[in-house]
């Protein structure tokens, strides 16, 4: 894949900085400061490469325009341990689990933020239609 690709979400340098800060001693909430910080480098990443994200199509309206941006969940960071061979498969799935937990018990969405209740807007639904 092109380092200038799109549809990229793990660049080579987020994938070292996670290698170098990842500890299976980690806390969850360590674990959350971790996703923030790679998510962070990943839109540093995207913008000073000037990589847009790619021209979709909504199924539902039809509307042309640029794809959502691209995010590092929890979730995905955890797996993507296993996924660059930083961390063996079952430890994955205990971490795995630990999150599922804490994040039902702290009641937060994908990337570790308090969960506000409301769905995310599409933008292709009039606020306004009935």
């Amino acid at each position: 894949m092109a380092s200038g690709d799109p549809q990229r979400t793990w660049f080579p340098e987020m994938i070292q900085k996670l290698r170098l800060e990842w500890h299976e001693s980690m806390t969850i909430p360590d674990l959350i400061a971790l996703c923030d910080s790679l998510d962070s480098m990943l839109h540093e990443i995207r913008s000073t490469r000037n990589i847009r994200s790619p021209i979709v199509k909504c199924p539902k309206c039809g509307k042309v325009g640029p794809a959502a941006e691209r995010h590092v969940s929890v979730r995905a960071m955890i797996l993507s341990l296993s996924r660059f061979n930083i961390a063996d498969s079952e430890c994955v799935k205990i971490l795995e689990k630990k999150w599922a937990v804490y994040r039902d018990e702290n009641r937060l969405n994908l990337y570790g933020k308090a969960d506000s209740g409301e769905p995310m807007s599409s933008g292709c639904v009039d606020p306004d239609a009935p």
